[in-house]
């Protein structure tokens, strides 16, 4: 009997050192199994969404830039407008001082040939050269306060073409 007792123990022995190996060779198989479980797991990277839903999405995208959008292309009309009214009065400011010029120039020699003339007449000539000239400043003076208003207006009519266009 002792014999087959120490059998027993014998083969009781080698199976703890086989089932020691496999401890140890499942220890080493998942000691990195957290980084494994890491490496392995899946990302969802793109979600697939229903049709209606990214509809909708769009749509209170588009809702929410709209009103951003019209103000902004509203003030850059403004702004493009009020170049262009600057614009037209320095034209007309320069059309105006052109014309000034022009006319300082073409009496000069009338002024030349007064004070050279007649000497009696000169006087009673420069005064109504004067007088002239500040009746031709006048009238340019008026021409361009209406050119002024009528651009005014002009921009005023566009602008409640605009506000009835909104409305």
């Amino acid at each position: 009997m002792a014999e087959h007792l120490q059998a027993s123990v014998g083969s009781l022995q080698s199976s703890l050192q086989i089932l020691d190996s496999s401890i140890s060779t499942l220890d080493a198989g998942i000691s990195d199994f957290p980084r494994l479980c890491k490496v392995l797991q899946t990302t969802r990277h793109f979600e697939l969404l229903p049709e209606p839903t990214l509809r909708e999405a769009q749509q209170s995208l588009l809702d929410e830039i709209t009103p951003s959008i019209a103000h902004l292309l509203s003030l850059a009309s403004n702004h493009v407008e009020k170049l262009s009214r600057r614009e037209q009065g320095l034209r007309a400011k320069c059309e105006l001082q052109e014309g000034r010029m022009y006319s300082n120039e073409s009496r000069q020699p009338s002024r030349l040939r007064s004070a050279y003339g007649d000497r009696q007449g000169a006087s009673g000539n420069a005064a109504k050269a004067a007088e002239l000239r500040r009746l031709v400043q006048k009238k340019e003076r008026l021409q361009y306060a209406v050119e002024r208003l009528e651009l005014q207006s002009k921009q005023r009519e566009r602008q409640l073409r605009k506000s009835m266009a909104f409305h």
